[in-house]
């Protein structure tokens, strides 16, 4: 097992790993400095294919502290062709843009064939792995799919956005050396495997999001999520280790810069 060193984080504000700035209701200015003023200074906003990626550019040119990756989601990898793969290729050669994907399969909603869902996803992996940039993948119903086409094409960088897997898939990622991103899905009644295994790896291994819109708190559950509410995650996780919300905090600000050597 990779070990990290939580003790050696310093103190910042909270990073919201995994957002989606451009698919809010409302402007994203507004999120960005709500966030900040509850000491969310750090995001990192998701594109989901080549004009997402882009438009999740333009965001982090234009503000402080935001982020952005480039990628294919997997639910329309069929639209996935040379002129998109080239778009994101390029995409991924500015330093703004910390991460590849969001990639990955979803044989729950299969909006794509799996087949096309796999290519795809094997490129993104190619891309990763040619760029040096870490892999940020989305994995519904299909964990045992991923892991192999992980292993296959030796992924070395790995962000599990939105985790949700039990403790048993848990600690097969972290023998892999990869980061788990929790969302504020923890706080939900039926989520008790997500805080056991969010209770059972080493903290140097675990990242938070919102992926806002989507996964507002239980307290604010059928209303838009925002990065801000990066915080209902971090309490959650601090709540099943018994640690205190600042180390969690300052432990996964620090990961986040580990996974993403791009962030400032």
């Amino acid at each position: 097992m990779s070990d990290r060193n939580p003790e050696a984080s310093v103190k910042s504000g909270a990073v919201d790993a995994h957002c989606h700035l451009f698919l809010l209701e409302g402007e994203p200015s507004a999120a960005v400095e709500t966030a900040k003023a509850v000491g969310v200074d750090t995001l990192v906003c998701a594109g989901i294919d080549p004009e997402t990626s882009r438009r999740s550019l333009e965001l982090a040119e234009s503000f402080p502290g935001v982020f952005a990756t480039a990628g294919m989601h997997p639910h329309d990898a069929s639209r996935f062709d040379a002129t998109a793969a080239t778009e994101v290729e390029q995409l991924l050669g500015n330093p703004q843009v910390v991460g590849v994907g969001e990639c990955g399969l979803d044989f729950f909603r299969m909006r794509s064939p799996r087949e096309d869902q796999e290519r795809v996803f094997r490129l993104h992996v190619s891309l990763s792995r040619a760029t040096g940039l870490p892999l940020v993948v989305h994995v519904r119903d299909a964990w045992p799919e991923i892991l192999r086409l992980l292993d296959e094409g030796s992924a070395e960088q790995v962000v599990l956005h939105c985790f949700s897997g039990d403790v048993g898939i848990a600690h097969e990622c972290v023998e892999r050396g990869y980061f788990l991103s929790f969302a504020a899905n923890l706080t939900y009644p039926k989520s008790e495997h997500l805080r056991a295994a969010a209770a059972a790896v080493p903290l140097g291994h675990l990242l938070v999001e919102t992926d806002s819109p989507f996964l507002s708190p239980q307290e604010t559950r059928g209303r838009d999520n925002q990065p801000a509410n990066v915080r209902s995650a971090i309490e959650a996780i601090a709540r099943v280790r018994g640690e205190s919300f600042d180390h969690v905090r300052d432990a996964t600000a620090t990961n986040a810069r580990a996974a993403f050597p791009r962030l400032r």
